[in-house]
């Protein structure tokens, strides 16, 4: 969505940013009625933050590695938080961040974890270890992955990689229509570039960028269809692969793009079967 990140209490006066709050109420006095005062820009991120603080103490206190009472509680504040993250923060393409990439691989390692049969120590080990870290974006190695629940590291790198293509497709779209101001349909007339990006010629970025996106989607449609169960470091070429190409459309550096297609050629599993071998 495009919105204007600075606002103006009507009643007060006060002056703040929607991007920081995430509300159009005055921080000040509470009033909704406020006015934006700059020109829109696209914004899809929100002012959240993941904070598992009380489901540790939980799990902490119960004789289980997943108390029952507590397992639907975290998932559903991982997913609202997952729901709300984006990656495009007034105009501007954010990096494919550890803080959700950690919420989305906690929200599919616990669904794993609540369908063995007979978890190993290992597996208990690296579930706590990533509720221990996600609030700061910390995760596992990728050798520290137990293949049992190794599908959790893949299909986190799927959900992950497409919410990033998603906003970064759509980042491309309005660098195309700024970069085409004779053309009325694809801008509003009263509103200057909806997206900003450094470097010289950021519209020549355009095509190389959804060619590599393109190239992405189909290594991640694979492996989709394995359910994730692939390599770990496979899934972390995904993810790696995606980082790069959000600061190759950032700056315009050709190593990262190039760096990209090296990752997106390492994290081909065509030559793997449903067992990952």
């Amino acid at each position: 969505m495009k919105v204007r990140g600075e606002r103006e209490c009507q009643s007060c006066g006060t002056r703040w940013s929607y991007y920081e709050t995430g509300s159009v109420a005055c921080p000040s006095c509470g009033d909704l009625r406020s006015v934006g005062v700059d020109a829109r820009t696209a914004h899809t991120d929100a002012a959240v933050t993941l904070d598992l603080a009380a489901h540790r103490e939980r799990v902490g206190d119960a004789p289980d590695t997943l108390p029952r009472s507590g397992v639907d509680e975290l998932q559903s504040d991982l997913r609202e938080y997952c729901r709300k993250r984006g990656f495009i923060d007034g105009g501007r393409l954010l990096s494919l961040d550890g803080t959700y990439l950690a919420a989305r691989e906690l929200l599919e390692a616990v669904d794993c974890f609540e369908r063995l049969r007979d978890p190993t120590d290992a597996d208990r080990e690296y579930l706590l270890e990533l509720l221990a870290g996600a609030d700061d974006g910390e995760r596992p190695s990728a050798d520290e992955v137990p293949t049992a629940l190794r599908e959790a590291r893949g299909m986190a790198a799927v959900r992950a990689v497409e919410a990033y293509r998603g906003d970064a497709l759509d980042f491309l779209d309005e660098l195309e229509a700024g970069a085409n101001p004779d053309e009325p349909d694809e801008i509003d007339v009263d509103d200057g570039a909806a997206v900003s990006a450094g470097g010289e010629r950021p519209e020549a970025r355009i095509g190389p960028a959804r060619d590599a996106f393109e190239r992405l989607r189909d290594r991640v449609t694979r492996v989709d269809a394995l359910g994730g169960d692939v390599p770990p470091a496979s899934a972390d070429a995904l993810v790696e692969a995606a980082d790069a190409l959000g600061e190759y459309v950032r700056t315009g550096d050709e190593s990262t793009l190039a760096a990209a297609a090296d990752l997106i050629d390492e994290a081909s599993v065509d030559d793997l079967d449903s067992t990952g071998r």
